[in-house]
């Protein structure tokens, strides 16, 4: 087998996750560092006709490929722009001294600041990049201080910024945070921009496990909130992070909405009645946590009473089995089922926060409160509550339409 067919085996072979790939001569000498959503579609396109010189030049001297898997990427990207930085490979001649690419500086004081700059000093600062997908790189930088909160104020003030206002920032400027405090908060913060985010997590990860342990569960909370945040670090996901940061601060919520459990009832004229019981775990569906309930009290059109069964059935075989509870339930309805719900909760001693999305003018109501809610129009939290509801209705809907399948064929 040739070094060609080498190659193409190895390329096929490649997994279609997101990573980086490294191109290496018969010396092993890294050639090009590249990185790529899926490896394996990004490595085929190196075998396809019309390629450029500089592209063919490059695959004339490849004899072999090496790829390191990611969990996204968004991780991708900075372990690429790392390992250039790292091995300043030949082919990588766009990465290599550009001044036009961003970079992420770390400064280099007594409270360093972080932020994203075009230019390189010799200032004792540490830099991260460049970054050729600067669009990502801000996505990235947004996501991790919503994790582990940075000044990025390039000379420090003397009163609070903005971001500590909105909670982005720990104002070292006021003394709110210690130097060691925050120094270890740097630290995370370069653990991901050396590409080790992943190392970061298992960190934050052990950390949680001994809060929990130890009952100090408001802390191993906080710590869940943050992994959270830095498991969104990808593609895709940024817009189910802003819904659920933005509906925790909404509706005030100590933590935030991580686990998502939504309920529906379906009927018609009270036959073959039936609820629907959905899970969102980080704003996106698990459906192996979906439950169907066929209506075994109520032989009328009552959707209260149907409601106050399937919810009761559901939570008390959380409390019997010691289930994991939601941070936040949706019920689809109004004022009353909302009403309804929250007095089978109180009936068990749970105390869960709820919120109820009517049909006809998408009114949301949460417990606790009188009025309605007032959400940004086409807002990320009320495109994700909205995506929660139709799928608990389009579930209930299905088991509705099994059930009176099943009556015609007896």
């Amino acid at each position: 087998m040739n070094n060609l067919e080498n190659l193409k085996s190895k390329i096929n072979n490649a997994p279609e996750k997101a990573g980086v790939y490294l191109m290496k001569d018969k010396d092993a000498n890294i050639l090009y560092i590249g990185k790529a959503k899926s490896l394996k579609k990004r490595l085929q396109s190196y075998l396809r006709s019309g390629l450029s010189s500089k592209t063919l030049a490059l695959i004339t001297n490849v004899a072999d490929i090496e790829y390191k898997i990611c969990q996204n990427e968004t991780i991708s990207l900075l372990l690429e722009a790392e390992l250039v930085h790292k091995y300043k490979p030949k082919y990588n001649v766009l990465l290599r001294d550009d001044k036009s690419f961003p970079l992420v500086k770390v400064t280099n004081e007594e409270f360093p600041a972080v932020f994203i700059t075009r230019k390189k000093e010799l200032d004792g600062a540490r830099y991260f990049g460049p970054y050729i997908d600067a669009g990502l790189l801000r996505q990235a930088l947004k996501i991790i201080r919503r994790s582990i909160s940075f000044c990025s104020c390039r000379k420090l003030p003397k009163t609070s910024c903005m971001y500590y206002r909105i909670g982005l920032c720990p104002a070292p400027c006021i003394g709110k945070i210690t130097k060691d405090v925050y120094a270890k908060s740097i630290d995370n913060i370069c653990l991901i921009f050396e590409g080790r985010a992943c190392e970061l997590i298992s960190k934050l990860s052990k950390q949680m496990e001994q809060d929990v342990k130890a009952h100090n569960f408001e802390a191993a909370a906080e710590l869940r909130d943050k992994i959270v945040a830095l498991g969104s670090l990808g593609e895709g996901k940024a817009s189910s992070q802003d819904g659920l940061l933005s509906l925790k601060d909404i509706l005030g919520l100590k933590h935030i909405p991580v686990r998502i459990e939504a309920f529906d009832i379906s009927n018609i004229s009270g036959k073959d009645a039936c609820g629907s019981m959905i899970t969102f775990v980080n704003g996106t569906p698990d459906k192996n946590n979906y439950r169907r309930f066929k209506i075994k009290g109520v032989n009328k059109i009552d959707d209260y009473l149907m409601l106050r069964e399937v919810v009761a059935r559901r939570y008390r075989r959380v409390v019997e089995e010691k289930l994991t509870l939601p941070d936040l339930l949706l019920i689809d309805g109004g004022k009353g089922h909302l009403a309804v719900a929250k007095e089978e909760l109180d009936k068990l001693g749970l105390n869960l926060p709820i919120i109820s999305i009517a049909k006809e003018k998408d009114n949301i109501y949460f417990s606790g409160r009188v009025n309605k809610l007032s959400l940004t129009r086409n807002s990320e939290a009320q495109r994700l509550i909205w995506r929660i509801r139709d799928e608990a209705h389009r579930f209930a809907l299905k088991y509705h339409h099994l059930l009176r399948r099943k009556k015609l064929y007896l």
